[in-house]
């Protein structure tokens, strides 16, 4: 009686064994298809970017560019008359030169009168109507105030010791 009680469990014991088994085996299974499925996704992903990057690489050539360029923009070609010398600039203002104005550059900007001809593609005439303006006002100081940095050096400041080296900077 205890052999047939033992076969018994060992019997029970073997199915759940097999059933256990399966499982993993199921498992591994599912896992496997899953793992399938995600470098399908990434070399569907890879060939999307490597598709994309040949569409910039064609989109960007130089040779399209210019072929754009040329068909919309109607630029004119560069002449040597565009450029000027040095020798041909308006002499200084001398409150300019003298330190008086303390913003030269605003004001030669509020004065800006059209130029007598016209140079590059931009065609003569009034701008169009309704089309935005916009006025740059750039403002620069005449002298930098005390202590600010000039050229890297503190302006100052008579030793070359910097802060990191007095112990200023760490308490």
């Amino acid at each position: 009686m205890i052999l047939r009680t033992l076969n018994l469990v060992v019997i029970v014991a073997l199915i759940f064994a097999a059933a256990y088994v399966y499982r993993i085996k199921f498992n591994s299974t599912v896992q496997a298809e899953h793992l399938a499925k995600m470098r399908s996704e990434v070399r569907r992903e890879r060939d999307g970017i490597a598709a994309l990057r040949a569409e910039l690489g064609q989109l960007d050539a130089p040779a399209r560019i210019e072929d754009l360029a040329k068909r919309f923009l109607k630029l004119k070609p560069v002449v040597p008359t565009q450029f000027n010398t040095l020798d041909n600039l308006p002499p200084r203002a001398p409150q300019d030169a003298q330190g008086g104005n303390k913003d030269p550059l605003a004001r030669l900007i509020e004065n800006l009168e059209p130029p007598d001809s016209v140079t590059g593609s931009i065609p003569a005439g009034p701008p169009p109507a309704g089309a935005n303006t916009v006025r740059a006002v750039a403002t620069v100081p005449a002298d930098p105030p005390p202590g600010d940095p000039v050229d890297g050096v503190g302006a100052g400041t008579d030793s070359a010791e910097s802060p990191a080296d007095s112990g200023a900077a760490n308490p």
